[in-house]
């Protein structure tokens, strides 16, 4: 069996990073569109108060990080590439604007929640 080069080493490596980092960001998704429906729809229970404290914590260690996924870092070391995209499975223009995306939906959210928490 042939021994691998450094560079397949890195680019698999690159390649897990890249697919955790994408799953974590699925998962995110999810976290964050239950939020945004449970609040529109006054189905306040549990899950949204757990929604909010994974989005403040990933908050949390976004600023403990100067706003970068630690995984982004983690990928830096196999990869040269300037692009946005070039830790996660997304289309670059997504990878670019998730943050802005995110936080004005969680935003969104927050006010809706307050809104049907305080007012109805």
């Amino acid at each position: 069996m042939k021994d691998m080069s450094a560079s397949q080493i890195r680019n698999q490596r690159l390649f897990l990073v890249k697919g955790v980092h994408t799953l974590i960001w699925i998962f995110y998704n999810v976290v964050i569109f239950y939020l945004l429906y449970a609040v529109i729809s006054n189905k306040i229970d549990v899950w949204v108060w757990i929604c909010l404290g994974l989005v403040v914590a990933e908050g949390i260690v976004l600023l403990a990080f100067k706003w970068y996924c630690p995984l982004t870092l983690v990928a830096r070391k196999y990869s040269d590439s300037t692009k946005d995209n070039f830790d996660i499975f997304l289309p670059n223009w997504l990878a670019k604007h998730t943050k802005t995306i995110y936080t004005s939906i969680f935003s969104l959210s927050v006010i809706i929640l307050i809104y049907q928490l305080y007012f109805r």
